[in-house]
């Protein structure tokens, strides 16, 4: 490790800044802190500050990160104390440690994912750069791929109070080829001591160009649109990477209106351009985007994003230099945190059931992980680098290369388009790259009922769609389970849900020259079949229905999920006798339970005629009405049409294949699409 006198610190600004660089380097990754209006939880994505409290050893034990102590010829050992907020944030780029205080970078944000650029980088090596000024001391570690912390430096920082040192720590990335990261932590001693600016970076320039093309459809989210546009251009590091901001924009409550949208459309200037159009769905709005990127700016990259993110312009930048320093063409996705819960994370990858084909979280991790719980450094299995088969559009780079030689996105309207992308650039010898510190904040998932609403037509149908082009060639898995989901979905009382399935599956059976067609007409077609049904009117809550008789709500405890084979089986044998009884009708009139949405379960609902269940996010309430007949023609109907599916599948796999070139290319999209709605 090394150190230089530099500049001494001018004020600090709003927006994440970076001193200058030596010659030959590129930035990767800059050290940023949180915003002042974020909550207090946001801190755990940024600094661990569980490390207050010290002692002793004579030497590191194996899975406790060690300071040496070279006065004492002892190892300070960090023991976590959490809640303590030890360090004073006093920009996006700056904090200040009070005398005799410890904070650790070993953080969601700021520690450096060694493993995912030793997997897929032409680097050999990164470099620690950090900007101190006042008293205290540096140290560096490294974990390995089973979270076990290796001290790899330490340097004492000594400067007087108006002049900047400069610290310097190469990494080597050789150990780091199944897992880990690297991080560094700083500890004052009887004075304060202030990280000015810092960051990670290679010892070589980038190649290509920083120039990207970021894309958002929105459809009547036009607040967030202009947060994130605001977000984008104040920043001036992303703002000189944008070749083009790209909206377009779908919905009735435009953009353009929005308060705030002047003063941030002045930031970008005439790389912002927003086009209006008819609700294509997520699809119809990023193949706008990446015809518009390929036709009409030079961009290397362009940037998928949803509408409805909180934005860390530092992801931008990051993702940017993952990409140019890929050893190979590939995307590069960015990783979702709860914009309810901000320090969860909602998954470290995603990847695909080839048998069941539905997509799932990918191994050896875990969902919905709390940063403000269990730290990086306490979470073991977060060590080992995960790999997967795509990476949702919430965001997610693609270079101009890839675009040009695979295509533009399916007109699937929403959902499974960023999947079969993922999978489609995959079986071109394109992997994809989920980065952990690269991110944004959406709403979770957790609170959608979208399995159930309208979208599922759109999960069934394009799932059939995506299965057909990138699937197996057996599809009994996928039939199986899907057939499972309605049987589920029929003890839920979702009659309308079931009905969108049999549309989807019919719509799947008639092949792929409709696709086009049903973008701008397909969410029409669903809501009107959804209406047909009492499951599909969503109520305000449960004062709007009449009241269920006294007690109801408490007349028996909760029952609990059948957690065993022998449980499930007797819950499935219950549940199906109650379909065979004759409906109460009272029950159609008067809910018999006020059901909440955590208790909304096909085990207690398969044995209810009649139930007012509070949707996901706890905005309305959905009356749910058994009807025995509908109940036994629906799974007749279903079972008929897995069927066929299944004995079509060789044909369908056949014709959806060779249509696959058309409904990608650049020219249909144009001719079938986008000039008919200008």
């Amino acid at each position: 490790m090394t150190s230089t006198v530099g500049k001494k610190r001018s004020g600090a600004t709003g927006t994440v800044e970076m001193t200058a660089r030596p010659a030959g380097s590129a930035l990767l990754q800059r050290v940023i802190l949180p915003r002042p209006a974020d909550p207090t939880s946001v801190r755990a994505l940024y600094l661990d500050e569980g490390t207050a409290t010290s002692v002793k050893t004579t030497a590191p034990t194996a899975h406790r990160p060690g300071t040496y102590d070279e006065t004492a010829d002892e190892y300070v050992m960090h023991v976590r104390r959490g809640g303590s907020r030890v360090a004073e944030v006093v920009s996006r780029t700056g904090v200040r440690l009070p005398e005799r205080s410890e904070v650790s970078f070993a953080a969601y944000f700021n520690a450096f994912p060694a493993a995912y650029w030793r997997r897929w980088s032409v680097l050999g090596s990164v470099t620690l750069r950090l900007r101190m000024r006042g008293h205290g001391r540096v140290d560096v570690y490294r974990s390995t791929a089973k979270g076990v912390a290796v001290h790899l430096a330490g340097e004492l920082v000594d400067t007087g109070s108006d002049t900047e040192t400069e610290v310097v720590v190469p990494v080597s990335l050789t150990p780091f080829g199944d897992g880990g990261w690297v991080w560094f932590d700083l500890s004052s001693d009887a004075d304060a001591l202030e990280l000015v600016s810092g960051g990670w970076f290679a010892d070589q320039e980038a190649p290509g160009r920083a120039a990207v093309t970021v894309g958002m459809p929105t459809f009547n989210r036009p607040s967030d649109c202009v947060a994130t546009l605001r977000a984008l251009g104040e920043d001036p590091l992303v703002r000189d990477a944008l070749t083009a901001v790209i909206i377009p924009d779908q919905g009735s409550s435009k953009v353009r209106d929005q308060a705030g949208f002047d003063e941030a459309a002045a930031a970008l200037g005439d790389r912002l351009r927003i086009i209006d159009q008819p609700n294509l769905g997520g699809s119809g709005g990023y193949a706008r985007i990446m015809y518009e990127a390929l036709e009409n700016t030079d961009c290397e990259h362009v940037l998928f994003m949803d509408d409805d993110v909180v934005l860390e312009p530092d992801s931008v930048l990051r993702a940017l230099a993952f990409s140019r320093f890929a050893r190979q063409e590939m995307l590069v996705g960015g990783q979702m945190l709860s914009l309810q819960a901000r320090s969860h994370l909602h998954a470290m990858g995603e990847v695909v059931d080839r048998g069941t084909f539905f997509w799932q979280i990918a191994p050896h991790t875990a969902d919905d992980h709390d940063f403000a719980v269990d730290s990086l450094r306490e979470t073991l299995w977060m060590h080992r680098r995960v790999d997967v088969d795509y990476n949702a559009w919430w965001m997610c780079l693609i270079p101009r290369t890839v675009a040009e030689r695979i295509g533009l996105p399916l007109p699937l309207f929403i959902k499974w388009d960023d999947c079969e992308y993922g999978l489609r650039a995959g079986s071109h010898g394109v992997p994809t790259a989920t980065v952990p510190g690269v991110a944004i904040w959406h709403m979770s998932f957790v609170e959608k009922d979208d399995s159930s609403d309208w979208q599922a037509y759109f999960h069934v149908r394009n799932r059939l769609v995506v299965g057909a082009l990138h699937g197996p060639d057996n599809p009994r898995a996928m039939l199986a389970d899907s057939l499972k989901r309605t049987l589920r979905h029929l003890f839920l009382l979702e009659y309308s849900t079931i009905a969108l399935h049999h549309m989807a599956m019919r719509d799947f059976l008639s092949g792929p020259k409709a696709l086009f067609g049903s973008l701008p007409t397909a969410l029409g077609a669903v809501r009107a079949t959804r209406a047909e049904f009492p499951d599909g009117t969503v109520h305000r809550d449960a004062g709007d229905l009449p009241h269920p008789d006294i007690g109801a709500r408490e007349a028996q405890l909760w029952p609990k999920p059948p957690t065993n084979k022998v449980a499930q089986i007797a819950s499935l044998a219950r549940g199906l006798a109650h379909q065979l009884k004759p409906v109460d009708p009272r029950a159609h009139e008067r809910p018999q339970r006020d059901v909440p949405a955590e208790h909304g379960q096909w085990f207690l609902l398969s044995r209810l005629d009649g139930a007012a269940v509070t949707t996901s996010d706890g905005s309305g309430v959905t009356f749910r009405k058994r009807d025995r007949e509908m109940f036994w023609s629906m799974l007749r109907e279903s079972v008929r049409l897995h069927t066929e599916v299944g004995k079509a599948w060789p044909a369908l796999r056949e014709r959806y294949r060779a249509g696959m070139g058309e409904l990608v290319s650049r020219e249909a999209w144009r001719e079938q699409v986008f000039d008919r709605f200008r």
